[in-house]
């Protein structure tokens, strides 16, 4: 978790910029450019980012002595001085995610290309704080034996994603209040990290996917982007001119604690109504029990009576969800991921987006909805490239935005 730091909200934006970090920034911007258009010429590089050719000639050669980027064939043919494409170097650097859920924690080990080379997933109960931590180091042992000497050389360290620090919803699936306090005590970045190691920090798991899903969309990425996780519980996160929206202590965005009001109009939260414990709860009360392994595998044919109006609910509850964050924060995309399978997913959408429609609006415009692209590893695939975008690139993604119309 984060640690709170004493100072006024101002302080850090009056500091100067020593001419080391001006360099620095530079090549974060050159090697954000490579990341986000590969196979992006030199010329371009120089041309896109500002810098003289003469900068951007030195700091690719910077980079390439680091091995962070690789220089592909001189494309010839054109008008002009022949270009040279430049893309990451997968085998540049790696990171870790890691990933405690409400019910599975998940390893994944990631290269800078945010290319996945090995990932472990395992169910809980609930997240228990006496157990949890040895396994998560094991897992982690295991994976960093199989890396060469060079590989393990260039871990830039471990991105912890949680729903927070837990809190009441956790006693909603059986933990006892020992364990839920014990949770609010715990560092558990620190403590995985001094474990492993090697440098760790955390994220919301709603923030961490919808970083995830920001880096996958296509471009023009939006300007401003919530992200909606359907699991046991909901996660939320908001990307907003190309920076997370995360807060001081992380939880900003936490959308799933939205109040909103049911179809029979009683206040409540989307993440009571919209979730799969909220699927649950549907089949508690018609004596039915929640089917065991993942809900991909779920015979939701068998379900329907009970899954069609838990749709219903879940599309009014993230329709007003969406309704409150644009009148908030400009957000012009709203995507819905999730664990469930793609025909379930998809009538979520269908009914979020009539929901949606059916809401007064005093602005032009409704953020459109769509189904998000990261899959149900979201969370932690984006813990881990957190780790490597706050270590080698820029804070932002302006530079990928379309070029203006001439």
């Amino acid at each position: 978790m984060r640690t709170k730091i004493e100072q006024d909200v101002f302080e850090p934006i009056v500091r100067g910029i020593a001419q080391s970090g001006v360099r620095v920034a530079n090549k974060r911007a050159v090697l954000s450019l490579i990341a986000g258009l590969p196979g992006v010429s030199n010329a371009d590089i120089a041309r896109r980012s500002g810098l003289g050719p003469q900068t951007t000639a030195r700091i690719l050669s910077e980079l390439e002595e680091r091995d962070l980027v690789v220089r592909g064939d001189v494309l010839r043919g054109r008008r002009g001085q022949p270009a040279t494409p430049y893309r990451l170097n997968p085998h540049g650097a790696y990171s870790f995610g890691v990933e405690i859920g409400w019910n599975h924690f998940e390893v994944l080990l990631q290269n800078i290309a945010g290319q996945p080379l090995a990932s472990v997933r395992h169910p809980l109960d609930f997240p228990d704080p006496e157990t949890i931590f040895e396994r998560i180091a094991a897992e982690i042992a295991t994976l960093v034996s199989g890396l060469t000497p060079l590989q393990r050389g260039r871990l830039a360290g471990i991105g912890v994603t949680t729903p927070g620090r837990f809190g009441p919803l956790l006693g909603r699936l059986g933990a006892s209040p020992a364990q839920i306090a014990a949770w609010g005590r715990i560092d558990i970045a620190g403590r995985i990290g001094a474990d492993a190691g090697l440098p760790a920090f955390w994220i919301n798991d709603g923030s961490a996917a919808a970083w995830c899903e920001i880096v996958r969309f296509p471009r023009p990425r939006p300007s401003g982007l919530a992200a909606f996780f359907i699991g046991t519980f909901v996660g939320g996160g908001i990307v907003t001119g190309g920076a997370l929206l995360e807060g001081p202590h992380g939880n900003a965005a936490d959308l799933g604690a939205i109040v909103v009001h049911d179809r029979a109009g009683r206040p409540g939260h989307v993440h009571l109504l919209a979730s799969l414990h909220a699927l649950g709860r549907r089949l508690e009360a018609a004596g039915l029990a929640r089917p065991p392994g993942l809900p991909r595998q779920w015979d939701w044919a068998a379900l329907e009576p009970h899954a069609a109006p838990w749709v219903e609910d879940a599309g009014h509850a993230l329709a007003q969800a969406i309704a409150s964050t644009a009148a908030v924060i400009e957000i012009d995309t709203a995507l819905i991921n999730g664990v469930l399978p793609e025909p379930v997913l998809g009538r979520v959408l269908d009914s979020t987006d009539r929901h949606l429609e059916a809401l007064p609006a005093l602005a032009p415009g409704r953020p459109r909805v769509a189904a998000g692209r990261a899959g149900y590893s979201a969370a932690v695939s984006g813990a881990a490239q957190l780790v490597l975008f706050r270590r080698h690139f820029s804070r932002a993604w302006e530079l990928f935005a379309p070029e203006p119309a001439k």
